[in-house]
Protein backbone atom coordinates (compact mmCIF):
# COMPACT_ATOMS: atom_id res chain seq x y z
CA UNK A 1 0.00 0.00 0.00
CA UNK A 2 2.65 2.14 0.71
CA UNK A 3 3.81 2.42 -3.00
CA UNK A 4 0.53 3.45 -4.28
CA UNK A 5 0.19 7.16 -5.38
CA UNK A 6 -1.34 9.48 -3.26
CA UNK A 7 -4.91 10.01 -3.36
CA UNK A 8 -5.40 13.72 -4.11
CA UNK A 9 -9.69 13.83 -5.34
CA UNK A 10 -11.25 16.02 -2.56
CA UNK A 11 -14.27 13.92 -2.88
CA UNK A 12 -12.68 11.26 -1.43
CA UNK A 13 -13.76 11.10 1.87
CA UNK A 14 -12.07 7.86 3.28
CA UNK A 15 -9.34 6.15 1.73
CA UNK A 16 -6.86 3.93 2.58
CA UNK A 17 -4.64 5.88 4.80
CA UNK A 18 -6.70 4.85 8.41
CA UNK A 19 -6.67 0.78 6.99
CA UNK A 20 -10.74 1.45 7.34
CA UNK A 21 -13.41 -0.78 6.39
CA UNK A 22 -14.77 0.39 2.94
CA UNK A 23 -13.83 3.50 0.76
CA UNK A 24 -16.33 6.83 0.85
CA UNK A 25 -16.50 9.20 -2.02
CA UNK A 26 -18.64 12.29 -1.86
CA UNK A 27 -21.73 12.23 -4.84
CA UNK A 28 -23.56 15.81 -3.30
CA UNK A 29 -23.96 17.36 0.12
CA UNK A 30 -26.37 14.41 1.46
CA UNK A 31 -25.63 11.41 -0.35
CA UNK A 32 -21.51 9.79 -0.06
CA UNK A 33 -21.20 6.34 -1.76
CA UNK A 34 -19.39 3.51 0.44
CA UNK A 35 -17.64 1.09 -2.19
CA UNK A 36 -16.26 -1.95 -0.62
CA UNK A 37 -14.91 -5.66 -2.19
CA UNK A 38 -14.48 -9.18 -0.31
CA UNK A 39 -14.12 -12.26 -1.36
CA UNK A 40 -11.94 -16.00 -0.46
CA UNK A 41 -11.59 -19.74 -0.81
CA UNK A 42 -14.52 -22.14 0.88
CA UNK A 43 -14.50 -22.05 4.59
CA UNK A 44 -16.96 -24.56 5.12
CA UNK A 45 -17.73 -27.57 3.44
CA UNK A 46 -21.60 -26.72 1.95
CA UNK A 47 -21.36 -24.37 -1.38
CA UNK A 48 -24.64 -22.76 -0.04
CA UNK A 49 -23.30 -21.83 2.81
CA UNK A 50 -19.90 -20.69 1.51
CA UNK A 51 -22.07 -18.40 -0.55
CA UNK A 52 -23.89 -17.24 2.42
CA UNK A 53 -21.20 -16.90 4.56
CA UNK A 54 -18.51 -14.92 1.43
CA UNK A 55 -21.44 -12.44 1.56
CA UNK A 56 -22.07 -11.88 4.78
CA UNK A 57 -18.68 -10.93 5.31
CA UNK A 58 -18.46 -8.38 2.31
CA UNK A 59 -21.82 -6.87 3.65
CA UNK A 60 -20.42 -6.40 6.64
CA UNK A 61 -17.89 -3.55 5.53
CA UNK A 62 -20.70 -1.22 4.51
CA UNK A 63 -22.05 -1.01 8.05
CA UNK A 64 -18.60 -0.81 9.31
CA UNK A 65 -18.36 2.68 7.90
CA UNK A 66 -22.71 3.95 8.89
CA UNK A 67 -23.35 3.15 5.76
CA UNK A 68 -26.52 1.54 3.97
CA UNK A 69 -26.18 -1.49 1.35
CA UNK A 70 -28.36 -0.92 -1.92
CA UNK A 71 -26.20 -3.30 -4.35
CA UNK A 72 -23.58 -5.75 -4.90
CA UNK A 73 -21.99 -7.57 -7.63
CA UNK A 74 -20.87 -11.65 -7.94
CA UNK A 75 -16.74 -12.11 -7.89
CA UNK A 76 -15.94 -15.69 -8.88
CA UNK A 77 -13.50 -17.77 -9.48
CA UNK A 78 -14.73 -21.61 -10.49
CA UNK A 79 -12.27 -24.28 -11.65
CA UNK A 80 -14.21 -26.00 -14.94
CA UNK A 81 -13.75 -29.38 -13.53
CA UNK A 82 -16.15 -29.41 -10.77
CA UNK A 83 -20.06 -29.77 -11.64
CA UNK A 84 -21.64 -25.79 -12.57
CA UNK A 85 -24.63 -27.08 -9.87
CA UNK A 86 -22.16 -26.10 -7.29
CA UNK A 87 -21.45 -22.79 -8.46
CA UNK A 88 -25.59 -22.56 -8.57
CA UNK A 89 -25.43 -23.27 -4.94
CA UNK A 90 -22.72 -20.89 -4.16
CA UNK A 91 -24.97 -18.13 -6.00
CA UNK A 92 -27.62 -19.28 -4.80
CA UNK A 93 -26.59 -18.71 -0.76
CA UNK A 94 -25.02 -15.26 -1.78
CA UNK A 95 -28.45 -14.01 -3.31
CA UNK A 96 -30.34 -15.26 -0.37
CA UNK A 97 -28.24 -13.52 2.00
CA UNK A 98 -28.43 -10.19 0.03
CA UNK A 99 -32.16 -9.97 0.26
CA UNK A 100 -31.81 -10.71 3.88
CA UNK A 101 -30.06 -7.04 3.38
CA UNK A 102 -32.45 -5.75 1.54
CA UNK A 103 -30.49 -5.42 -1.56
CA UNK A 104 -30.04 -7.01 -5.53
CA UNK A 105 -27.35 -8.46 -6.48
CA UNK A 106 -27.18 -6.90 -10.07
CA UNK A 107 -24.16 -8.79 -12.28
CA UNK A 108 -20.37 -10.08 -11.56
CA UNK A 109 -17.63 -11.35 -13.01
CA UNK A 110 -16.10 -14.79 -13.41
CA UNK A 111 -12.97 -16.27 -13.85
CA UNK A 112 -11.70 -20.07 -14.83
CA UNK A 113 -9.84 -20.57 -11.30
CA UNK A 114 -7.78 -23.68 -9.88
CA UNK A 115 -9.44 -23.31 -6.25
CA UNK A 116 -13.04 -21.64 -6.18
CA UNK A 117 -13.78 -18.43 -4.93
CA UNK A 118 -16.42 -16.29 -3.89
CA UNK A 119 -17.47 -12.45 -2.68
CA UNK A 120 -19.26 -9.43 -3.62
CA UNK A 121 -18.27 -6.13 -4.53
CA UNK A 122 -20.83 -4.40 -2.48
CA UNK A 123 -22.34 -0.67 -2.89
CA UNK A 124 -24.00 1.73 0.07
CA UNK A 125 -24.73 4.98 0.75
CA UNK A 126 -24.33 7.53 3.87
CA UNK A 127 -24.72 11.04 4.53
CA UNK A 128 -21.19 12.48 4.83
CA UNK A 129 -21.69 13.90 8.11
CA UNK A 130 -22.70 10.50 9.54
CA UNK A 131 -19.85 8.56 8.82
CA UNK A 132 -18.61 5.88 11.11
CA UNK A 133 -14.56 5.51 11.25
CA UNK A 134 -12.41 3.08 12.80
CA UNK A 135 -10.75 6.49 14.28
CA UNK A 136 -11.67 8.91 16.73
CA UNK A 137 -12.49 6.95 20.22
CA UNK A 138 -11.95 9.25 22.74
CA UNK A 139 -11.01 7.61 26.43
CA UNK A 140 -13.34 6.53 28.63
CA UNK A 141 -15.30 4.72 25.58
CA UNK A 142 -16.47 1.32 26.81
CA UNK A 143 -15.43 -1.41 23.74
CA UNK A 144 -18.83 -3.46 22.54
CA UNK A 145 -18.28 -6.35 20.44
CA UNK A 146 -21.51 -8.13 18.58
CA UNK A 147 -19.99 -11.73 18.07
CA UNK A 148 -18.50 -14.04 19.99
CA UNK A 149 -14.82 -15.27 18.81
CA UNK A 150 -13.45 -18.29 17.41
CA UNK A 151 -14.44 -19.38 13.75
CA UNK A 152 -10.86 -19.43 12.35
CA UNK A 153 -10.11 -22.28 14.86
CA UNK A 154 -13.22 -23.84 14.18
CA UNK A 155 -12.78 -23.67 10.21
CA UNK A 156 -9.86 -24.80 10.36
CA UNK A 157 -10.98 -27.93 12.06
CA UNK A 158 -13.40 -28.16 9.65
CA UNK A 159 -10.87 -28.46 6.78
CA UNK A 160 -8.82 -31.15 8.65
CA UNK A 161 -11.86 -32.96 9.18
CA UNK A 162 -12.05 -32.63 13.23
CA UNK A 163 -14.94 -30.78 13.47
CA UNK A 164 -18.53 -32.58 13.85
CA UNK A 165 -21.77 -31.44 12.12
CA UNK A 166 -22.73 -29.33 15.04
CA UNK A 167 -19.99 -27.48 15.65
CA UNK A 168 -20.05 -27.01 11.74
CA UNK A 169 -23.65 -26.02 12.00
CA UNK A 170 -23.14 -23.46 14.71
CA UNK A 171 -19.91 -21.75 13.16
CA UNK A 172 -22.23 -21.74 10.00
CA UNK A 173 -24.82 -19.62 11.65
CA UNK A 174 -22.80 -17.36 13.69
CA UNK A 175 -20.47 -16.39 10.09
CA UNK A 176 -23.63 -16.45 8.28
CA UNK A 177 -25.60 -13.78 10.60
CA UNK A 178 -25.58 -10.46 9.39
CA UNK A 179 -24.72 -7.63 11.07
CA UNK A 180 -27.04 -5.70 9.96
CA UNK A 181 -29.17 -5.24 12.65
CA UNK A 182 -25.79 -4.13 14.79
CA UNK A 183 -25.17 -1.70 12.29
CA UNK A 184 -28.37 -0.01 11.81
CA UNK A 185 -28.33 0.64 15.54
CA UNK A 186 -25.06 2.16 15.44
CA UNK A 187 -25.69 4.27 12.64
CA UNK A 188 -29.12 5.46 14.68
CA UNK A 189 -26.84 6.20 17.31
CA UNK A 190 -23.67 7.71 15.27
CA UNK A 191 -23.20 10.66 17.50
CA UNK A 192 -22.45 8.72 20.54
CA UNK A 193 -19.95 6.04 18.58
CA UNK A 194 -17.17 7.07 18.06
CA UNK A 195 -15.27 4.52 16.35
CA UNK A 196 -16.73 1.09 14.55
CA UNK A 197 -14.99 -1.31 12.49
CA UNK A 198 -15.52 -5.04 11.73
CA UNK A 199 -13.55 -7.89 13.21
CA UNK A 200 -12.46 -10.05 10.51
CA UNK A 201 -8.81 -11.76 9.56
CA UNK A 202 -6.43 -9.74 11.33
CA UNK A 203 -8.91 -11.03 14.88
CA UNK A 204 -9.96 -8.88 17.42
CA UNK A 205 -6.61 -7.68 18.67
CA UNK A 206 -5.25 -7.01 15.19
CA UNK A 207 -8.67 -4.55 14.20
CA UNK A 208 -8.99 -3.20 17.60
CA UNK A 209 -5.05 -1.76 17.50
CA UNK A 210 -6.15 -0.33 13.83
CA UNK A 211 -8.38 2.16 15.73
CA UNK A 212 -6.41 2.37 19.09
CA UNK A 213 -3.45 3.56 16.38
CA UNK A 214 -5.84 5.52 14.31
CA UNK A 215 -7.23 7.68 17.19
CA UNK A 216 -4.05 7.98 19.47
CA UNK A 217 -5.39 5.47 22.49
CA UNK A 218 -4.78 2.54 24.66
CA UNK A 219 -7.09 -0.25 25.73
CA UNK A 220 -7.80 -2.30 28.29
CA UNK A 221 -9.90 -5.92 27.84
CA UNK A 222 -11.64 -7.69 30.47
CA UNK A 223 -11.18 -11.32 29.26
CA UNK A 224 -14.16 -12.50 31.22
CA UNK A 225 -16.46 -10.77 29.41
CA UNK A 226 -15.44 -11.69 25.58
CA UNK A 227 -17.44 -15.11 24.62
CA UNK A 228 -15.45 -17.29 23.22
CA UNK A 229 -17.13 -20.30 21.37
CA UNK A 230 -16.48 -23.26 23.68
CA UNK A 231 -15.37 -25.59 21.07
CA UNK A 232 -12.85 -22.70 19.51
CA UNK A 233 -11.34 -23.04 22.99
CA UNK A 234 -11.30 -26.23 22.60
CA UNK A 235 -9.92 -26.89 19.61
CA UNK A 236 -7.06 -24.57 20.01
CA UNK A 237 -6.32 -26.46 23.51
CA UNK A 238 -5.34 -29.28 21.44
CA UNK A 239 -3.62 -27.58 18.72
CA UNK A 240 -5.70 -26.81 16.42
CA UNK A 241 -5.03 -23.55 14.96
CA UNK A 242 -4.86 -21.60 11.46
CA UNK A 243 -1.38 -19.66 10.18
CA UNK A 244 -3.01 -16.90 10.07
CA UNK A 245 -4.27 -16.24 13.57
CA UNK A 246 -0.58 -17.38 14.71
CA UNK A 247 0.71 -14.76 12.42
CA UNK A 248 -1.87 -11.96 14.03
CA UNK A 249 -0.60 -12.81 17.68
CA UNK A 250 2.90 -12.56 16.66
CA UNK A 251 2.09 -9.14 14.95
CA UNK A 252 0.77 -7.72 17.63
CA UNK A 253 2.56 -9.72 21.17
CA UNK A 254 4.80 -7.11 21.64
CA UNK A 255 2.25 -4.32 22.12
CA UNK A 256 0.10 -6.73 24.45
CA UNK A 257 0.14 -7.18 28.17
CA UNK A 258 -0.93 -10.49 28.68
CA UNK A 259 -0.03 -11.24 32.39
CA UNK A 260 -0.67 -14.96 33.17
CA UNK A 261 -2.98 -15.35 30.12
CA UNK A 262 -2.31 -18.93 28.71
CA UNK A 263 -1.12 -19.23 24.94
CA UNK A 264 -4.48 -21.27 23.81
CA UNK A 265 -6.53 -17.53 24.67
CA UNK A 266 -3.75 -15.61 23.31
CA UNK A 267 -3.85 -17.34 20.05
CA UNK A 268 -8.06 -16.91 20.31
CA UNK A 269 -7.76 -13.19 20.65
CA UNK A 270 -6.33 -13.09 17.56
CA UNK A 271 -7.77 -15.59 15.56
CA UNK A 272 -8.35 -15.09 12.05
CA UNK A 273 -12.34 -14.63 12.09
CA UNK A 274 -14.80 -14.53 8.79
CA UNK A 275 -17.59 -12.89 8.62
CA UNK A 276 -17.17 -11.46 12.36
CA UNK A 277 -19.17 -8.95 14.65
CA UNK A 278 -18.69 -5.13 14.91
CA UNK A 279 -16.47 -3.63 17.11
CA UNK A 280 -17.57 0.19 18.22
CA UNK A 281 -16.15 2.49 20.69
CA UNK A 282 -18.66 3.83 22.42
CA UNK A 283 -19.94 6.57 24.72
CA UNK A 284 -19.65 5.63 28.21
CA UNK A 285 -23.19 7.90 28.99
CA UNK A 286 -24.58 5.45 26.36
CA UNK A 287 -22.83 2.20 25.84
CA UNK A 288 -24.96 0.43 28.72
CA UNK A 289 -28.55 1.35 26.67
CA UNK A 290 -26.94 0.60 23.46
CA UNK A 291 -26.00 -2.37 24.94
CA UNK A 292 -29.54 -3.31 26.04
CA UNK A 293 -30.76 -2.41 23.03
CA UNK A 294 -28.24 -4.70 20.88
CA UNK A 295 -29.41 -7.65 23.07
CA UNK A 296 -33.23 -6.79 22.99
CA UNK A 297 -33.02 -7.05 19.24
CA UNK A 298 -31.26 -10.45 19.66
CA UNK A 299 -27.99 -9.41 19.08
CA UNK A 300 -25.38 -11.46 21.09
CA UNK A 301 -23.12 -8.15 22.10
CA UNK A 302 -21.16 -7.84 25.55
CA UNK A 303 -18.97 -5.52 26.73
CA UNK A 304 -15.33 -6.11 26.47
CA UNK A 305 -13.14 -3.36 27.51
CA UNK A 306 -12.70 0.68 27.92
CA UNK A 307 -10.39 3.01 25.79
CA UNK A 308 -7.67 4.66 27.99
CA UNK A 309 -5.39 7.76 27.95
CA UNK A 310 -1.86 6.54 26.51
CA UNK A 311 0.49 5.45 23.59
CA UNK A 312 -1.54 2.75 21.29
CA UNK A 313 -1.47 -0.44 23.77
CA UNK A 314 -3.62 -2.92 25.13
CA UNK A 315 -3.91 -4.53 28.30
CA UNK A 316 -5.93 -7.93 29.11
CA UNK A 317 -6.93 -8.28 32.31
Amino acid sequence: MRTLPVITDPNVLVGPETRDDAGVYLINESTALVVTTDFFTPVVDDAYDFGRVAAANALSDVWACGGKPILALNIVGFPRSLPMDLLGDVLRGGADVAEQAGIAIIGGHSIDDAEPKYGLVVVGVVHPDKILRNVGALPGDKLILTKPIGSGVITTAIKRGLASKEQELEIIQIMATLNRSAGELFIQNYEHVRALTDVTGFGLLGHLFELLDGSSVAATLDLGSIRFISSAVDFVVKGVCPGGTKANLKAVEGRVNFGEIPEHLRLLLADAQTSGGLLASVAPEESDRILRELQSMGVEAFCIGEIQEGEPAVSVV
